[in-house]
Parts: structure tokens; C-alpha cells; sequence
């Protein structure tokens, strides 16, 4: 048996991962907290961890599951240590080249037996040359402190305002709807001065965010996943121009989310998921392209991105018919969660099998509800049926409902915004039908065609 190291909950082995391996991820995950700011990953929520695993893919292209990263961050048990290509990842999404490259920038914290030893002689004790070795250092750090100030205040005083009107910046789609989709963005970034540096941000996060010449006016990026997103140019920490994008699915998309660091998802074609009134993906599906329901089942989703015109988060009334009817390994809890995606914002709506419903969570712009500080056992029911999910909101008051029984309310915090479109995420099968979206802006059918 081999001896285990714990950091956080989660074990890794000592055979598979060395103890300076162990410190060097404890040092990468603390400079992901840094870097979201999202606060201690203790207290990260499920859908925290699924807005990491996007914004790692928007930087990097490349999927670490919420699974995997879960288990990093200590919110699940963890046998053996992560993979050279998922290291690779988060060493780059916190800007470094590799995992190498990152363990190499870690100074190992000196200790007193690895300081050198000053001579000691019988004019001078121990203490006295200590003593002044440390003086000579902290004046060292002081003076290279000072200098640097100097500098920076120097740098910013000859660096003059920018004006935001010589800026450009604007976002064409290769296609008006469909994924994937290429997007070609046109700037003008020559009015930046000479020690500026000029990003675009392709998504919603300020964070997420590819560097680019300024003295050149393209920059191509391809999208994977339909979305709206607020693309940004930005010049070193200001953003001087804006372009709302919105990515739009061509009707309903079916699609299985990668696996083993893959960048492009699967996307059925319309005739294999489109059945009569309903969009579904079953398990004659799933064989035919080879992805096994055991050990893990394959994430599936469904998208409906489109135009909904004025309909606000605020004031709204939305319905769907939902099942999984798959109950077996990792699918036993029949997890299921309905997205409704707004403009800068998200509603995350979970059901469960009812024996499952002490482990799941609720969100909905700003406002959460977790299992183990809430009942949320109204969103347990019998997934193998078809299940109805309503949810009502007035005055940003939200009510939700399953299977015409209330499962919870709360108010949300968030400023109001327009709804853009629907994501559903099923493990293994599921299937949808039946949905519609009605508010002051006016009433949309989801029709499956």
C-alpha cells in the first residue's frame, strides 16, 4: 500500500506525485484563486467550478472536466495525481509555457540550516554578523523597491490618457448561426502608445483575454459553444471599445462535450436527435458513435441560442418537458440541469432522482441555494417519466416549479437583463419537448424542427 500525502481532501499518492509536486499544485491552485478572485475555493459552489472549466477552455482550448477539477480543488476524493497534459493547462491559464515552466519560477522557501553560515570568531559572535547580514539584505530589497517605484510613477507620468474615439473594434461571424463558427475581429489599436499593450477578450470574463499587435487590425478566434458574449479591445487595463457577439445554434444543437483534453465537441447532425416533437439523444445513438454509458457516461447537451428580442430575466414565464432514462453507474442519480442564459448572466435550475437531491444546487443571477443549506428536495422526481419544469418571475421574484408542485423561490440580486437562449446538460441520454418562453417582450416556442 502506498503512503498517501493529503492536501485539502484530496489524497494523492506519494509514489505517483512527489511532496514538492504536491506543494507546487498547492502554489498553482492558490494562483487561480489570485487570478478569478472568486474568493477561497473552499467555498466554491458546483456551478463555480463549471464557469472555471469554460474559462480554462476559452484560454487555453483545452477541457479539464468539472470533474477533474473538483477533485483538484479538494471538493472530491482524488486517488491518483492529475495528468502531465491537464498540469500543462493550469500552468497555462495562470501564463505560463508548461507545468515545467511553472515549478521552475517556484523559489523553495530557505530555512535556517539552508541559509550559509557567517564565521565565528571570538571578536565577533554568532548574533552581531547575523544581525547585519540581515540589515544589508532588507536595505537591498528596500533600495530595489524604492527604484522600481520611481520607475513605474515615472512610466505612468509619461504615458498620456488615451482617447477612446481613435479606437476601432468590431466582430464579424463567419456564419450567422450554426457552430462551430469563426469569428474575424477588425481593429484599429495604432493610436495605443509605444509601451502599451493591446488585448482582445472574446468572452464575458475581463480575464479571458489574447494579445495581439497593434500595429496589425485582424484577429481570428473560433467558437465551440454558443453563447452571447461582450467582446472587449483593451489596452493594457482599459477597455476603449466594445462589440456585443452573440453566437446563435441553427434551431436546437445536440452535442457531446469532449473528453481527454479534446478541443471540439461531438455535434449530432439534426436527423439523429430531431424525433417528431421532441429532441433526443438515446442510447442507439450513443453506439453508433462508439461513446460507452460505463464507466462515466458521456455529457450530452442541448442549446437553443437565438433571437428573443426585448424578453427580460426580470418578468418572465418559462416551461419545459424533460426525462433521463438512464439510471444506472454514474448515472444513477439521473442528474439533469435546464440553463436559462442571459446577457452577461445565467439561471441554473438542477433536478435529480429523489434520493440525490442532498447534493445539488441552485442559481440564478446572484442568488444560489445549496442542498446543505436549503431544502431543495422539490427538485427530486422520477426522470424516467416526463417532467415538467415551470419557472415564474415577477419583479425579479423567482418561483420554480416541477411537475406543477412549488420546489423553491427566492428574489435575485443581479440587475435585470434579456434572456438570449436555453442550455440543457444531461449525463448519459435525454431527451427535451414541449418548451416555451413568454414575457412583456412577447411569447417564443421553442419548436423542435
Amino acid at each position: 500500500m502506498s503512503k498517501q500525502v493529503h492536501f485539502g481532501t484530496s489524497p494523492i499518492t506519494t509514489h505517483k506525485m512527489e511532496h514538492s509536486e504536491v506543494e507546487n499544485l498547492e502554489k498553482c491552485k492558490k494562483a487561480i484563486e489570485d487570478k478569478l478572485n472568486w474568493g477561497s475555493s473552499a467555498a466554491w459552489l458546483n456551478y463555480d467550478f463549471e464557469r472555471l472549466n469554460e474559462q480554462i477552455f476559452a484560454e487555453t482550448n483545452v477541457q479539464i472536466s468539472v470533474s477533474t477539477l473538483k477533485r483538484i480543488f479538494g471538493k472530491a476524493s482524488y486517488n491518483s495525481s492529475p495528468s502531465l497534459t491537464t498540469l500543462n493547462t493550469l500552468a497555462q491559464f495562470i501564463g505560463f509555457a508548461n507545468w515545467r515552466d511553472f515549478a521552475k519560477s517556484i523559489v523553495p522557501q530557505s530555512t535556517a540550516q539552508d541559509l550559509p553560515k557567517p564565521p565565528v570568531t571570538n571578536n565577533e559572535p554568532l548574533s552581531v554578523n547575523t544581525n547585519q547580514r540581515q540589515y544589508f539584505i532588507y536595505g537591498i530589497i528596500s533600495t530595489l523597491f524604492i527604484i522600481s517605484l520611481i520607475a513605474f510613477m515615472a512610466q505612468k507620468k509619461e504615458r498620456p490618457n488615451l482617447d477612446y474615439s481613435k479606437f476601432a473594434f468590431k466582430a464579424d461571424k463567419v456564419v450567422t448561426e450554426g457552430l462551430p463558427n469563426s469569428v474575424v475581429f477588425t481593429y484599429d489599436a495604432t493610436a495605443a502608445n509605444l509601451r502599451d499593450s493591446v488585448f482582445i477578450i472574446q468572452t464575458w470574463d475581463s480575464r479571458r483575454k489574447k494579445k495581439v499587435d497593434k500595429n496589425l487590425h485582424n484577429h481570428s478566434a473560433i467558437y465551440y459553444y454558443p453563447g452571447y458574449f461582450r467582446t472587449k479591445l483593451l489596452v493594457n487595463q482599459e477597455v476603449v471599445k466594445t462589440h456585443d457577439l452573440q453566437i446563435k445554434t441553427d434551431n436546437w444543437l445536440a452535442l457531446v462535450e469532449p473528453r481527454n483534453d479534446a478541443k471540439m465537441p461531438l455535434y449530432f447532425a439534426k436527423p439523429e436527435v430531431l424525433k417528431g416533437n421532441e429532441i433526443s439523444v438515446d442510447r442507439g445513438l450513443l453506439k453508433k458513435y462508439s461513446l460507452p454509458l460505463h464507466p462515466e457516461a458521456p455529457r450530452i447537451r442541448f442549446f437553443n441560442q437565438t433571437d428573443l428580442g426585448e424578453l427580460m430575466n426580470d418578468n418572465f414565464t418559462f416551461e419545459t418537458m424533460l426525462k433521463n432514462d438512464f439510471s444506472e453507474g454514474t448515472g444513477t442519480c439521473q442528474k439533469v440541469q435546464v440553463l436559462i442564459q442571459c446577457k452577461d448572466d445565467i439561471i441554473i435550475i438542477p433536478l435529480s432522482a429523489k434520493t440525490c437531491v442532498g447534493n445539488i444546487s441552485l442559481y440564478a443571477c446572484g442568488a444560489n441555494a445549496e442542498s446543505s443549506a436549503a431544502d431543495l428536495s422539490g427538485f427530486g422526481c422520477d426522470l424516467t417519466q416526463w417532467t415538467k419544469l415551470r419557472v415564474e418571475t415577477k419583479n425579479k421574484e423567482m418561483t420554480f416549479f416541477v411537475n406543477d408542485k412549488k420546489a423553491h423561490s427566492f428574489k435575485f440580486p443581479h440587475n435585470p437583463t434579456g434572456i438570449v437562449g436555453l442550455q440543457y446538460r444531461f449525463e448519459g441520454v435525454g431527451a427535451v419537448k414541449d418548451t416555451w418562453i413568454e414575457g412583456e417582450g412577447g411569447r417564443h416556442e421553442f419548436v423542435v424542427k
